[in-house]
């Protein structure tokens, strides 16, 4: 109160007070929120790294993080008030391509309309990169599609809002009659930047016009990830906590388009001009067949890494994994793998000696 103030000013000023200080509580004090994320991508790429520096569960650098088996389940909570806490859930699905299917967990009619995806791609092995990227966002986004369609016939109007905000970023862009944005946030990580920076400069530049343009494409952020680089972590935390809580995305000030540095482009912020046409390999470009410009870019980024086959198969198996050891369930299991033992060899013998049989009837 100053010296010319009467006590109605003073209650004035006091109620004023009040009112702003209610209107803050009320924004601080709102219900808790809860969201998902879902990281995919090729195998020990660093997915479950990124997780453990979100959640500052990491231990020393240099140390190996144990691979994930099938889909693996973790929440984030974050304390916003002594009231109410925002929860996270984060599933990661292990594996590369071979339990794509599991994705149908993760993206579902409860979790999609606050669901963010994260795809890292191991940027040291290129001759697996489309086939992963491809079989994963395929399969993502048929989860995602479905789930919003059940989720529209009980919730009328959520398909229609979670297009116009995946579509947002594209509203003034030149680009809005060629993308094909994902239907919810996309978020693409090249992972092991550090062993990608020593490749031949003509292959890191395919590699990252061709991400640039897959990003841009499906409406992505891209941003480049090594656990051996403190500004790469740090950026990548800040990233996850976007999507995990709301809070603000990586600076666009540190947008970084060079070939030869660690990519970072926020979604909707490149262009298809600015990244140019597809590398053709010399000598292949009368043999394209193309029926779209993501056929052109497939076949344009193979042509210089072949990939390998498609199919995906089991290299190790889980149930001979050291970390999930049941003394009693493996005792059982390994009975009940003699017990087959057995039945196929009888099964052998008696298909011999029927054949046996039957030859001496001929005879």
């Amino acid at each position: 109160m100053s010296k010319g103030d009467s006590i109605w000013d003073l209650a004035i000023e006091t109620v004023h007070h009040q009112e702003k200080d209610g209107k803050e509580g009320q924004q601080e004090n709102r219900p808790a929120e809860e969201s998902s994320v879902l990281l995919m991508g090729s195998k020990s790429s660093g997915k479950t790294s990124i997780i453990l520096r979100f959640l500052d569960r990491e231990g020393p650098v240099d140390e190996a993080a144990k691979p994930t088996t099938a889909l693996e389940f973790t929440f984030g909570r974050r304390a916003r008030n002594n009231l109410a806490k925002d929860v996270v859930n984060i599933w990661e699905l292990g594996g590369g391509t071979f339990l794509s299917r599991l994705v149908d967990t993760a993206i579902n009619v409860n979790s999609v309309r606050q669901l963010a995806v994260m795809l890292v791609l191991d940027l040291s092995r290129p001759d697996d990169l489309w086939v992963t990227m491809e079989t994963l966002l395929k399969q993502a986004r048929a989860a995602a599609d479905r789930s919003i369609t059940e989720l529209d016939k009980l919730q009328p109007g959520v398909k229609q809002a979670l297009r116009k905000k995946a579509w947002e970023k594209y509203d003034e862009h030149p680009d809005k009659e060629m993308v094909d944005p994902f239907p919810v946030p996309l978020v693409i990580v090249g992972g092991k930047y550090d062993v990608f920076q020593d490749f031949d400069s003509e292959k890191r530049k395919i590699i990252c016009k061709t991400l640039r343009f897959v990003a841009h494409n499906y409406g992505a952020s891209l941003l480049f990830f090594s656990l051996k680089m403190k500004q790469l972590i740090d950026r990548g935390r800040v990233m996850f906590n976007h999507l995990s809580f709301g809070a603000a995305a990586p600076q666009l000030k540190s947008m970084q388009l060079e070939h030869n540095k660690p990519i970072y482009i926020p979604a909707g912020a490149d262009g298809f001009q600015q990244i140019g046409p597809p590398p053709l390999p010399e000598g292949n470009v009368g043999t394209m067949s193309a029926r779209n410009p993501v056929e052109l870019w497939k076949q344009a980024f193979t042509g210089h890494f072949p990939q390998v086959s498609a199919v995906p198969t089991v290299q190790d198996d889980p149930a001979k994994d050291p970390q999930y050891a049941e003394s009693s369930i493996d005792a059982m299991r390994q009975q009940k793998d003699e017990e087959l033992e057995r039945y196929r060899k009888n099964a052998e013998r008696k298909a011999r000696e029927i054949a046996r049989m039957r030859d001496g009837l001929k005879m």
